[in-house]
């Protein structure tokens, strides 16, 4: 039975550079850079560890598509992409030199420039401290934020508005733990009417990292910060990416975020510039 592998442009350039080279072997991943292989190079392609080939001529058109990741099955390749009918925007899955990122209607989930996904994650989990008890994740995306919290909580509950979102993480390996982890739970549906239908102080923590305001602009709104407040815990803490503090557009939206926290009944309301966000409690 073959099995479904994934890569991108920074696992073929081995491939090909061994080719050059004349070599018959190469080192490189078949799940976007998370465990290395050596695999076997013939003159048909790359023999994959389930006995299936990976032609030359596929392997050289992953390698010229820097902005795809590709699901590979029984040696065919597939761009990672699903269009949604719910937000009418196309999600795909955008390598990096670690973990890939989540694009929506064509802007990067996480940062990329300078730091890698993965280490954004860690970005905000720095900036919110320790997790313990219940923790609320407002938008799963590929699940990054969820499964770090999972790490350390009790439980994670994350919601996520698209279905074409998780369609895209399920085929990412990075983002294996989010139906791994048997404490983490997940919510399809709008962070802004799902949160309502918690009870008053369930969460210790709360993980707000909507995607750009003008695409979701409701998450962003004085209402949901109020329903946000509501479900914390008196003392618990939440973290709210805003985007880069030092551009004119992250300026803007800071001031409005903060000021609007404080005004739905948050405290000690502070911009973390080096995690892109703001903290708060309540």
């Amino acid at each position: 039975m073959h099995r479904t592998f994934v890569l991108s442009h920074y696992q073929t350039e081995p491939l090909l550079a061994a080719r050059r080279a004349g070599e018959g072997e190469a080192e490189t991943s078949v799940d976007l850079g998370r465990m290395s292989v050596r695999l076997q190079l013939t003159d048909a392609g790359v023999a994959l560890p389930d006995g299936s080939t990976l032609t030359w001529e596929t392997i050289a058109e992953i390698n010229d598509a820097a902005q795809n990741c590709f699901a590979i099955h029984d040696g065919e390749a597939t761009p990672i992409r699903a269009f949604s009918e719910v937000t009418g925007r196309l999600a795909s899955l955008m390598p990096t030199s670690r973990a890939p990122t989540l694009v929506l209607a064509g802007i990067p989930m996480h940062r990329i420039k300078d730091v890698d996904p993965l280490e954004d994650t860690r970005n905000k989990m720095r900036a919110i401290g320790a997790l313990r008890g219940r923790v609320l994740d407002t938008s799963t995306g590929l699940g990054y934020t969820a499964i770090e919290a999972a790490r350390t909580a009790s439980q994670v509950i994350t919601i996520e508005i698209d279905p074409a979102v998780l369609e895209v993480a399920r085929q990412n390996p990075w983002s294996e733990g989010l139906w791994s982890r048997e404490n983490i739970r997940q919510v399809v549906g709008d962070s802004f009417e799902e949160v309502a239908r918690f009870g008053e102080g369930q969460f210790d923590a709360i993980l707000h990292d909507p995607p750009a305001m003008r695409l979701t602009g409701d998450l962003y709104s004085g209402e949901m910060y109020r329903r946000l407040c509501r479900v914390l815990r008196r003392g618990g803490r939440l973290f709210h990416y805003v985007g880069d503090p030092d551009s004119k557009s992250g300026r803007s939206v800071t001031r409005g975020v903060v000021q609007r926290l404080g005004e739905a009944g948050f405290r000690d309301v502070r911009p973390r510039p080096q995690a892109f966000g703001v903290l708060a409690r309540k």
